[in-house]
């Protein structure tokens, strides 16, 4: 039902001019993904500039029962923060909270509005002798706010965790409109429930993260970097039980990255290289890192791959002599993902599975794949030091792409059950947002969704925070 002008009027009345958007052409960014596969409608894009803003804008959804989609970057990949197509959904748009409002380097800890953009956030950092290792693909025009709503993942989680890792503290507004200020800088702190990871993760249904006090890092003095080839799947899971043992759990990123990956990337995008003078089938991009006081990393890298040639399970390696270099090899990694759009149909999995069962994951799947629709070709990617595999199907050389992507509806259930069958989740790092609801219901028990439901409808009673996603 669309929203009455008097409801409106309230909404746009709480920010100062230009800061409520409602002709179609303003409001058109905030209401289609990225990859242009959902597109909404909203009477309004609103986008407050600080907590008492956010605070009352929610007070009046609340009472008027006006549905809310708070929004970041608008760089997921499941829709979570796209607005319903009936137009009874308010935007809420939190790019203008971007002040850092804290950073304290004895502490480690740095408190940052939802606005900041994760690239910004690193830098900050950086500028103050300290790391901030979230780090993905979208860090230039992600914000932090959208990070933690949906927990993300990324590139470091081996070595520092996902983004529910890197939090201490969170301000968050409710769905009532009343302020939980828990922008506690502590590292131990037992003094009742752990509030914060209930929003953590949550995708905006529960509440809206305004600002988070989040965990900073030394600075490496030393970073290896290589691009290395194996001859199977489990030579990957074995380079990397290997490192870890030999650096002391120096490892910060281990991907694992197929050929047809990079035969898109070297199709698709400009100013890329084969690594090597040879094609291999299996590689594997290992960064490793060390403080100033610690044994160096970058011989602990030569010696396990020497013993891993040697036994001929490592085929060959490129090793990164220069920033410039490292910065080369990475961008083979991260423009998979924009290769394989460009290349004009692809079926997407974000899946995870225990490490120790990636390479079943990889062997089964491809051939699962590859016997359901001949000439596929998989392409499978990510981070293996995390058991999170993106493991996407791209269509045959030559064919349509709108007959192959009717096939999602076959291939995804047939990929979801073996991760299912391996122990594993058909959501690593996406979420569910509007687009893996069904499949929530699927693969979670009957327990854990009543779970789940009950403290939504404690929270949110009249359903107005982030309708239409995860539940």
């Amino acid at each position: 039902m669309p929203l009455s002008p008097a409801i409106l009027a309230r909404l746009k009345s709480v920010l100062p001019p230009g800061r409520a958007l409602e002709s179609v052409h303003d409001t058109d960014p905030f209401v289609r993904d990225w990859r242009g596969r959902y597109r909404g409608a909203t009477p309004l894009v609103l986008q407050p500039g600080s907590t008492t803003e956010v605070a009352a804008i929610v007070a009046i959804c609340a009472e008027t029962g006006t549905a809310l989609v708070p929004q970041g970057g608008n760089t997921g990949m499941v829709a979570g923060g796209i607005p319903r197509s009936g137009g009874e959904d308010v935007v809420l748009s939190l790019s203008r909270m971007k002040r850092i409002r804290d950073l304290d380097p004895v502490n480690h800890t740095m408190t940052v509005e939802a606005g900041c953009v994760l690239a910004d956030i690193q830098a900050a950092a950086r500028e103050a002798g300290r790391l901030f290792p979230l780090s993905l693909a979208a860090e230039g025009s992600c914000q932090i706010g959208g990070n933690l709503s949906t927990n993300a993942g990324g590139t470091a989680v081996l070595r520092y965790g996902n983004a529910r890792d890197l939090v201490l503290g969170l301000e968050v507004v409710l769905p009532d409109g009343s302020v939980w200020d828990g922008l506690r800088a502590l590292r131990k702190d037992n003094s009742g429930f752990d509030l914060k990871q209930v929003f953590l993760g949550a995708e905006g249904s529960l509440g809206i993260i305004t600002a988070a006090v989040i965990k900073l890092f030394p600075r490496p003095a030393e970073v290896v970097t290589a691009m290395v080839t194996l001859t199977e799947p489990a030579d990957a899971t074995r380079l990397l039980s290997r490192l870890r043992e030999a650096s002391g759990d120096a490892v910060v990123t281990f991907e694992y990255i197929n050929r047809n990956c990079l035969d898109l990337v070297l199709e698709h995008i400009p100013g890329t290289a084969d690594p090597l003078d040879s094609r291999f089938a299996h590689y594997a991009l290992v960064e490793l890192a060390a403080g100033s006081g610690g044994a160096r990393v970058a011989p602990v890298l030569e010696d396990v791959l020497s013993a891993g040639l040697e036994a001929g399970w490592v085929l060959d390696a490129a090793f990164a002599a220069s920033e410039a270099q490292a910065a080369t090899l990475w961008k083979l990694r991260e423009t998979i993902p924009e290769a394989a759009r460009a290349d004009g149909g692809c079926i997407a999995h974000d899946v995870s599975v225990p490490v120790s069962r990636v390479a079943e994951l990889l062997e089964r799947g491809t051939a699962l794949c590859e016997r359901a629709i001949e000439g596929a070709r998989v392409v499978a990617f990510g981070h293996l030091g995390d058991g999170n595999i993106h493991f996407n199907v791209v269509r045959p050389r030559g064919a349509a792409a709108a007959p192959f992507l009717e096939r999602r509806a076959d291939l995804t259930p047939m990929v979801d059950d073996l991760v299912s069958e391996l122990d594993g989740s058909f959501s690593a790092e996406h979420g569910i947002g509007q687009i893996k609801r069904a499949q929530l219901r699927r693969y979670r028990s009957a327990t854990e969704l009543a779970v789940m439901e009950k403290i939504k409808a404690a929270l949110d009673p009249r359903g107005i925070m982030n309708p239409g996603k995860v539940l």
